[in-house]
């Protein structure tokens, strides 16, 4: 019987993620033990378990739902029990009251549920009085900065390479696909095989959002990292190099798009459908050029010629009137991914 993909992810968080986690809530319970021995500081563990995140910044978030939702339902709790005392049906109460509160003041999902449990806890374990209120508090507050301190210390996480990884992977695949496109045109083509440029095209855009994603990931790391100096310039010019072959992206799939649209067995003689595979098949080694100075490619061991390819606009003869949309549609283009490519000046 298989886990249900519900319940597991799709990998593994790093060893070294769970060993952080361990040792924030480890810390936590002795030293809001150390502070408040006479309760078992169950709400430091599960503050500093809960803010040790992927990132520095995530963690800070965590931290102030984590703390605001405390605060938020240690005095729901206190003022109900104040109010009405302490039987046991005071607790589904509390729970309903705290969800209420935070749908009226419009709260995360997260902190919404912190409030309930917050409140529910010190109505289960404790008492309503605000010294014990108080103490939940502070003891709150010590796991969340424990949980801050330790995933800020100790080799904060830094999401660079899965970036440069799908960067690079975007890079190798639009290049492997200019070369595709330029073996295609002179040559008769099936439908079959038509087909499968379409496809493998298309396949370039969810791996552009991929590279999108893990560049935005690795960003989202290096916020109050104190790493970041050492990656950022790393982050921004790759964010550079996505925004140069996004719409190259962009260019490839309509090419590819008009030339099974508008595709005849004669287009190969067309003398201009030549030259422009010449261009297409420079265009691809001009990304993959730029992808290996920006030292993302996927292969390094695999050398490009350090020489760029596109280096003159390509001029062409009127096409055959049959003939000529199709081409004028590539020249155009073929233009705009010169522009990406090329710096004229």
């Amino acid at each position: 019987m298989r886990i249900p993909a519900a319940i597991r992810a799709s990998q593994r968080s790093p060893l070294l993620q769970v060993v952080k986690s361990a040792a924030a809530t480890i810390a936590s319970w002795l030293i809001a033990g150390w502070v408040f021995p006479s309760q078992l500081p169950v709400f430091a563990a599960i503050a500093a378990l809960l803010v040790v995140q992927p990132s520095v910044n995530q963690s800070l978030s965590k931290a102030l739902e984590r703390s605001i939702g405390v605060i938020a339902g240690v005095v729901i709790a206190m003022g109900l029990g104040l109010l009405l005392g302490s039987p046991s049906w005071i607790v589904l109460l509390a729970i309903v009251v705290a969800m209420l509160v935070a749908w009226i003041f419009r709260a995360s999902p997260g902190t919404g549920n912190q409030v309930a449990i917050s409140a529910m806890l010190v109505l289960a374990l404790g008492s309503s009085s605000p010294e014990y209120a108080f103490a939940r508090i502070i003891e709150t507050l010590i796991g969340v900065a424990i949980g801050i301190v330790v995933n800020a210390l100790i080799v904060p996480p830094v999401l660079v390479a899965p970036a440069r990884h799908h960067l690079g992977l975007l890079g190798a695949e639009l290049a492997a696909s200019l070369d595709r496109l330029a073996d295609a045109l002179p040559n008769p083509q099936p439908p079959a095989r038509m087909q499968e440029l379409m496809l493998e095209a298309r396949l370039l855009r969810p791996m552009k959002d991929a590279a999108d994603a893990a560049i935005a990931a690795g960003e989202e790391s290096l916020t109050l990292n104190p790493r970041r100096s050492t990656h950022r310039a790393d982050l921004r010019e790759m964010r550079a190099l996505l925004e140069r072959l996004s719409p190259i992206v962009t260019q490839v799939i309509g090419m590819t798009r008009a030339y099974a649209d508008h595709y005849d067995d004669s287009i190969g003689e067309e003398p201009a459908v030549i030259a422009i595979a010449e261009q297409l098949r420079r265009a691809g080694h001009d990304v993959r050029l730029a992808v290996q100075i920006a030292d993302v490619a996927p292969e390094p061991e695999t050398l490009t010629s350090a020489i760029p390819a596109l280096t003159a606009p390509l001029v062409i003869r009127p096409p055959s009137s049959q003939h000529w949309i199709l081409i004028g549609s590539l020249m155009e283009d073929l233009r705009r991914i010169r522009g990406e490519l090329v710096d004229d000046e």
